[in-house]
């Protein structure tokens, strides 16, 4: 019989990916979602993908007795993903306790249901922004966490530390944080990919929005950095390769392959970009010319940062895989499909 997995945040961005990851690899999965920022139309396209409907339930993990009554009625999880969170960094500078209710208090809920109905494995979404600026670069899991330079990091910072105290706390339980890089990038099928409702905060779909007319232009937030062409560099990540490596890390968790109960692993691909590199870059995969303007730096963002995956190469078995071309044309493939663009 197959394992039940539960993922929250499922209709998600990075969620969608790693449920088709998941029945690609077997497993049954459910999904939880309040769709803030989702379509409940992605589970019709994982469907799609996959050839299997996940079962979904639509309510928010903040509330705690809607979450008990959830896993009332579903029994048989054996492992959590939790990516259910709110995810700008400009944004939760300006609400910054939107980002701290909703995010804080919905591990909270879900760590409290798993001691109770004695669901024992988590996967947590966490963040590179954990590391703040670092003095030193690529990032190891070792690099020492940095005060947050935003609501949203700090919350994965704070978060890291609520699962790892509960797991201490309660020995049958067991976690990997997964500190994830920059992810973009779609599905091969153009059927999933990164969709957020309103103005995009994240580069990428800035990049296709503004390629396929939605946007007047896109703004890069600062030339001024000390990088060498100025704007901000960061690791970019395929979102596929990204939901693989949840899949790994359920199984390792399942097996009990982990060396305690709390791991973190980094995910990126130990290269940096910068900001105008991903611009040229899509350029060159897709042959359209952006309109860009420089713009001033943005408030919670920081000048530089990418991956040490060493660790993740070596102990999860697990390595990013497809280049930058390939995923920034994937994601415009994305962008055609759901604006019909030919």
């Amino acid at each position: 019989m197959a394992k039940k997995i539960l993922v929250t945040g499922g209709t998600g961005y990075i969620g969608s990916h790693t449920v088709v990851e998941l029945q690609m690899a077997g497993y049954d999965v459910v999904i939880i979602d309040n769709l803030s920022n989702s379509n409940i139309e992605v589970l019709d396209n994982i469907a799609k993908i996959t050839g299997i409907a996940p079962e979904f339930e639509k309510f928010d993990l903040t509330e705690l007795d809607k979450t008990i009554d959830f896993f009332k009625r579903y029994s048989g999880i054996e492992a959590v993903i939790h990516f259910a969170a709110s995810k700008a960094v400009g944004e939760s500078v300006e609400i910054p306790l939107h980002y701290y209710r909703n995010n804080l208090v919905s591990l909270i809920n879900m760590l409290e249901c798993m001691e109770k109905f004695d669901v024992p494995n988590i996967v947590f979404s966490s963040s590179c922004t954990v590391y703040g600026q670092p003095d030193k670069l690529p990032v190891t899991e070792q690099t020492p966490r940095k005060d947050a330079e935003s609501p949203y990091g700090n919350t994965k910072r704070v978060n890291e530390d609520i699962l790892n105290h509960t797991l201490n706390a309660n020995p049958h339980l067991r976690g990997i944080a997964l500190r994830y890089f920059n992810p973009i990038g779609a599905h091969e099928s153009a059927l999933i990919g990164e969709l957020p409702l309103g103005v995009p905060n994240n580069l990428v779909p800035f990049i296709t929005q503004t390629a396929a007319g939605l946007r007047d232009g896109l703004k890069v937030f600062g030339d001024d950095y000390n990088t060498p062409d100025g704007s901000a560099i960061r690791d970019y990540i395929n979102v596929v390769d990204l939901a693989k490596a949840h899949v790994i890390a359920i199984e390792r968790l399942l097996k009990g392959k982990n060396k305690s109960n709390y791991e973190v692993f980094n995910l990126g691909t130990g290269n940096g970009y910068s900001v105008l590199e991903i611009v040229k870059t899509f350029e060159k995969a897709t042959g359209i010319k952006l309109n860009y303007k420089i713009v001033g730096r943005r408030e919670g963002d920081i000048e530089k940062i990418w991956a040490d995956t060493t660790y993740a190469n070596e102990e999860l078995g697990w390595k990013a895989e497809k280049g930058l071309e390939e995923t920034l044309l994937s994601a415009w493939n994305w962008e055609k499909n759901i604006r019909g663009i030919k």
